[in-house]
């Protein structure tokens, strides 16, 4: 098996966080779902584990984060084309996401950016690294 990732982020309420997320198209693994946690899965490599904060804080030693007015981590997700990132970040926003910034259009880079329900903030971005500047 090769190197998987596996992202942790709590949540207030597992309901609203697993209906958010459906509205964007994911699923969830129900072998790693209770009523503390659940696995959505993003990819064949790239897993969300969505914890309620209670049990989030039987894994850590610090304080939660408080996404209200802290960003702890951006989650980017690379997209197939520019209309995949926008598919991906209008969903979000009409399931109820705040757009966090302006879209970034580079040509050969084209990114947008939203905050989930929790306050997480996730980032969709598409490349055509053929047409990428030469680094010098």
């Amino acid at each position: 098996m090769g190197t998987k990732i596996f992202v942790n982020l709590p949540v207030e309420s597992l309901d609203r966080a697993v209906g958010f997320f459906t509205k964007l198209g994911y699923t969830f693994n129900p072998q790693f779902t209770d009523a503390n946690a659940t696995c959505m899965i993003i990819s064949e490599d790239i897993f969300a584990m969505l914890l309620v904060k209670p049990f989030f804080k039987t894994f850590i030693k610090k304080e939660i984060a408080d996404t209200k007015t802290s960003c702890a981590a951006i989650i980017a997700l690379s997209a197939e084309s520019r209309a995949a990132v926008d598919s991906l970040v209008d969903k979000a926003m009409a399931a109820g996401a705040k757009e966090t910034k302006e879209k970034i259009d580079m040509g050969f880079m084209y990114q947008r950016s939203f905050e989930d329900l929790d306050g997480h903030q996730w980032e969709s971005a598409w490349m055509d690294l053929a047409a990428a500047p030469p680094q010098p």
